[in-house]
């Protein structure tokens, strides 16, 4: 049987879609990961397609069947949920980032002096009635380091009638640029990747679990998907991810 133009080009494009990576990766990695995807893509001929969002609600939609290849999480605990749904494929799981956390203020010069962040920092008055922005501290990744670590100083309790909580880290980022809340607690490669908004303090590495972006391949990914998961791990997508903000693991 012949197959008109239109179906074969029908076919064509399958096929070439099939060949495509899908990558399901938290918000907080969109600057970098948007550069090394068109750098692969130049460089293979292979197109990259991005999904973001918070961690949880990613790791959600994959639990729930959705076609992703790669999973690029903010917090190793929704890999290893994951993992134990055997969804992921584990000889290819990797700690591929860290990063760290930091206060931010709104403006490229910002009106709160730089500060020490330590038990005796008093936010509620840095706030002067304001918002603290921050992602859900008790569902996203970024939101739950900032809760253990304001816990951890023994600010939460004094601040907390003053977090607005949302969706992901960098939607609160945008909610600190512009303007509408003076303060927010984001990763620092949020802050590097927004120019409205400046670093006023970071959080002691002590205060809070270490921060780990975990990679992996899905149980369905396809056949493209490991080369650029490998890619991630290679030295041009490290230097992104350095230039970033972010801190590269072995």
């Amino acid at each position: 049987m012949r197959l008109s133009l239109a179906t074969f080009a029908l076919i064509l494009s399958a096929q070439t879609a099939l060949a495509d990576v899908t990558v399901f990766a938290a918000a907080s990695l969109k600057t970098a990961l948007d550069q090394i995807a068109l750098d692969w893509t130049a460089q293979t001929g292979t197109r990259v397609t991005l999904s973001y969002g918070g961690t949880p609600a990613l790791a959600r939609q994959i639990a729930e069947g959705a076609p992703a290849d790669i999973f690029l999480s903010a917090s190793k605990a929704w890999m290893d949920d994951l993992q134990t749904k055997a969804l992921i494929q584990p000889e290819t799981r990797r700690d591929l980032l860290g990063n760290t956390l930091v206060l931010v203020a709104h403006g490229q010069t910002a009106p709160v002096t730089p500060v020490t962040i330590d038990a005796g920092l008093d936010l509620p008055g840095l706030l002067q009635g304001g918002k603290l922005a921050m992602a859900l501290v008790d569902a996203v990744p970024a939101g739950q380091y900032g809760k253990e670590a304001l816990t951890t100083l023994g600010l939460w309790a004094a601040v907390e009638p003053s977090v607005v909580q949302l969706e992901n880290v960098r939607t609160a980022l945008h909610m600190v640029a512009l303007g509408e809340a003076p303060l927010g607690i984001v990763y620092a490669s949020d802050a590097v990747a927004e120019p409205g908004v400046t670093v006023v303090g970071s959080f002691p590495d002590d205060s809070h679990t270490p921060i780990v972006y975990p990679a992996a391949l899905t149980l369905d990914a396809g056949p493209d998907a490991m080369a650029f998961l490998d890619h991630l791990s290679g030295p041009a997508a490290r230097d992104v991810f350095q230039a970033n903000g972010f801190l590269t693991l072995p």
